[in-house]
This record gives C-alpha cells, structure tokens and sequence, in this order.
C-alpha cells in the first residue's frame, strides 16, 4: 500500500495513563474508575489506555480471574468491568473532560473458548493432530491464523464495532510484531476511514511505524534497569538513545516508561528494579523524545507488585505522594514545544558537565524554546556541577520551584544524590 499515516496532531505533545480497571478500585468496575477521571484531568492526563476490557477465557484460565489478555469475545464486555453502557458513558465522560480513550487490541491470539473457535476453527493454527494450539508458553491462549482472509475480516470488523459504538481514540496493540504489518495497514486504512486513530504498537520493530504512530523502548526501559544494577554505564544507555535516533523515523512516537502493567507484575515495581534511580528515570521518560506512560498507581506511589491473574487491589491512601511530581512533568510535556514528540522541528543535545560519569544532562529545542534536563544519577551530592556547553545560556526556570535560573551568568548547580533538575524558557 503506498498510504502514508499521519498521527492525529494531539498526539505530539500528549501523554497515556495505562487503567488497570480490575485493580483499580474495590469494585474494579468502570463505574467505580470514573470517579478518578477529574482527579487524572488535573494531574495532567491526556490519554487514558484501558487494559482489554473484553470478556476473559475460562478454559485454561490462570489463576482465579485470567488474563485480561485471554479474550473469550473481541465485540463484548467482560462483565467483571461492568456493561457496555456503562463504558459508553465512561468513553463519554472522559471525552467531555478533554481526555482521550484508548482501547487495548489482542489481534494475535484469543482465549481457548473464544466464540471464533467454535464457529470459525478455520480462523486459527492447528498442530500435527488438528488441534488448536499455543504461542510460544501462553497455555491460555490459542495463536489465529494470520493468511486467513476472513479471520482478518472479522477482526478489522471487531476494531470498527468500539469505534462506532463507543467512539474511542485509539487503538494500543498487543505485540503488533507478532501479526503481519499487512494486516495493520490494512485495519488502519479502513478504520482511519470512520475516524482518525492514533495508534501504539508494542514492537520495537522499527518497520512497523510504517502504520503506527508510536511503539515501545523495552530495550531501554531495561538498560535503566542495568544502570541501577551496575551492569551498564550512561554511555551505555546514551549510545541506545543514539541508536533510537538512527534507526527509528524522525516522525516516529516512542514511548518511555518506568513501569507497566507486564513489568509491575512479573518483574516488580520500579522501585525494586531501579531503587533510587526511579524517580530521575521518570523525569528522562517525560522529558526525552518521545510519550511518557504512567501506569495505574505510579502517582502513589505503588511499590507492591500488583497480582495479574487475581484480584489485588491498588492500595490508595487519599494522599496520592506524587501526584503533583507527574503534574509538572505531564503539565510541561503537553505545553512546551520542546517536548513536543515525533517533530523534525526539535533538536536534542546531550550536555556536558563536570561530571559525565554519573550526570545525564540535555537540552531539547524548538526555535528559541527550550528545556534543560540534569539528572543526579548517583547517591553522591554534587556540590558545584559545572554545565560545560556554551549552548546552555540565557534565563530559565526551574519547573519544580519556579525559580529563575540565569545560566549566562552562573552556570553552577547543586544536587543532592539521585536529584534531578527541569529548567525551560
């Protein structure tokens, strides 16, 4: 297909806060989470990517409530969640609130008893005895058949029911890698149709920005995991960056984060992979090229590993401790043209300082716009860290004190260990 894709413009300076709706609330409904929506509004939230809210495999289902990724039915409500009025109005009252609404798609592979299996087995694989059978270990899910014509069908047919019922805004895809970017062009081209889409892969497969708007940084989300193990270096997770930069569209969308639903439940919170490190690699995720994601309970913040399989409620105090931390980052991300993600139009250089060793600083610029980033990544104070580059002048201001910080005149600061610095103009 020669189409080319354009992201929807609110996504550049945008931002996604992942919903766990299971453990979300007690009730783990989408009535309960709606009364959360003005409270993420101010906390500076655009996009709201729910988790699948389909109905959930009971055949070989883990656990007590499965996998929200073992999907029994692509065009119904998991009634766990509630019904599909009840996500209709929650669509509703976050559209009238400015936000935007994502929904999570499994094209790859359904639950064992998906309404597919029944009346269309020609719809997936099957082994040397003709039975269905599973991705990689995934024992709960059984793979589609990806050369089926009409499987697609059915499938782009499930993507266009939520838009027409529901009038989402996008569409985050499960492992897109595993299912043919011919089939993504082709769901893109008729859905973009109906109505433009922003849309997330869950690939680092740079090809794949052939379709999609944005994708992961797994590999980078890891390589801050090594840094606070000792296992790599700044210059190790600056050359990926460099990589990033290489291999990756200029136009391409890439989204960091410090934790997720995967990773806060099978590898712990970021607080058990990155310690003290996890702030200041909070404040690079927001800050780099690309769209931060926070996940459900982050703004807590949440140092538990959430259970995936049952339930395991998010533990709210009332007194959410960093909820004005993501404030001014996700604030700052949607309203400085800086920060804009995906735009040919800024410009990011790595500063140098006193010490390159353990200090990570850039600046991004637009025009005559710009954002200073120091980050502290050691437990040692930095008493005077000295910004060696005469690209860094002029006056700024400190986004977390709103102090002015004139950088012509002093181009000395001071940190505390595992600090970090946002200064823009």
């Amino acid at each position: 297909m020669d189409t080319v894709f354009k992201p929807v413009s609110w996504a550049h300076n945008s931002n996604i806060y992942e919903v766990n709706t299971r453990q979300y609330t007690e009730e783990g409904t989408f009535n309960a989470f709606s009364k959360h929506l003005i409270r993420l509004k101010e906390m500076g939230v655009k996009i709201l990517w729910f988790m699948p809210v389909h109905p959930i495999g009971e055949i070989k289902r883990i656990g007590t409530l499965g996998s929200y990724y073992s999907i029994q039915d692509h065009k119904a409500i998991n009634p766990e969640f509630g019904t599909l009025d009840d996500f209709k109005k929650l669509v509703y009252e976050a559209h009238n609130l400015g936000l935007k609404v994502m929904m999570d798609w499994v094209a790859n592979h359904t639950s064992w008893d998906n309404v597919w299996a029944k009346e269309h087995p020609e719809f997936y694989e099957h082994d040397n005895t003709g039975n269905f059978k599973s991705p990689f270990d995934w024992r709960d899910v059984i793979q589609l058949n990806h050369q089926s014509h009409t499987q697609q069908d059915a499938m782009i047919d499930a993507m266009k029911y939520w838009l027409k019922e529901c009038d989402i805004d996008g569409y985050r895809c499960d492992m897109a890698h595993l299912t043919p970017l011919s089939f993504w062009q082709r769901a893109r081209q008729e859905l973009d149709q109906l109505k433009p889409l922003f849309w997330l892969a869950e690939t680092e497969n740079a090809e794949y920005h052939q379709v999609f708007d944005a994708s992961y940084t797994w590999e980078f989300l890891h390589k801050m995991e090594a840094y606070w193990k000792n296992q790599t270096d700044i210059e190790g997770f600056d050359s990926l960056l460099l990589k990033y930069n290489r291999s990756f569209p200029s136009s391409a969308i890439r989204l960091f984060f410090t934790s997720n639903h995967d990773e806060n439940s099978h590898s712990g919170s970021e607080y058990e992979r990155m310690g003290d490190a996890a702030k200041p690699f909070a404040v690079l995720c927001a800050t780099w090229n690309g769209m931060p994601l926070v996940y459900s309970g982050q703004e807590l913040p949440l140092t538990k590993r959430l259970k995936f399989f049952d339930k395991d409620v998010i533990p709210w105090t009332g007194k959410n401790e960093l909820e004005d931390f993501y404030k001014i980052l996700l604030t700052l991300h949607s309203t400085h043209p800086a920060l804009s993600a995906g735009d040919p139009a800024v410009q990011t250089f790595r500063i140098k300082t006193s010490d390159d060793k353990t200090v990570f600083a850039y600046l991004r610029k637009n025009g005559d716009r710009e954002i200073l980033v120091i980050l502290n990544l050691s437990p040692e104070k930095k008493d005077r860290l000295e910004i060696i580059d005469e690209k860094v002048t002029g006056i700024f201001k400190n986004s977390f004190s709103s102090t002015p910080a004139d950088f012509t005149v002093q181009k000395n600061v001071t940190m505390e260990g595992w600090k970090f610095e946002v200064y823009s103009k």
